[in-house]
């Protein structure tokens, strides 16, 4: 996997109206991936844009978003401002899919 290669977990897309969960996690508890919908549609519902969470080589869990050039509702510091919060929110979660990630994905073993 080169640095440039990422892999998505899911993503919302505030001006398609559209979530996507990678089918390659599809084995999460329906609980999980429900729960990931409504974070990610919510994000994208509150500041517009894309949101993208994806994982970096190394396992780490990453929010990426996106903006259509000329959107001019998008609110920047919003969205840096509700990743914290999310991030803080919802630790615990993100925290078990990296761990998935790691040990599903990357073969890590975990002591």
């Amino acid at each position: 996997m080169s640095e440039e290669q990422k892999v998505v977990l899911c993503c919302a897309n505030f001006y398609e109206r559209k979530y996507y969960l990678n089918p390659a996690f599809e084995k999460l508890p329906q609980s999980i991936k429900e729960e990931l919908k409504i974070m990610c549609v919510l994000f994208t519902e509150d500041v517009g844009g894309i949101l993208v969470l994806e994982y970096k080589e190394d396992g780490t869990l990453c929010f990426r978003v996106e903006t259509e050039e000329m959107d001019i509702l998008y609110d920047e510091i919003g969205s840096g401002l509700k990743i914290r919060q999310i991030q803080q929110e919802k630790r615990q979660l993100l925290e078990e899919l990296e761990l998935f990630y790691k040990v599903f994905f990357l073969k890590q073993k975990i002591e």
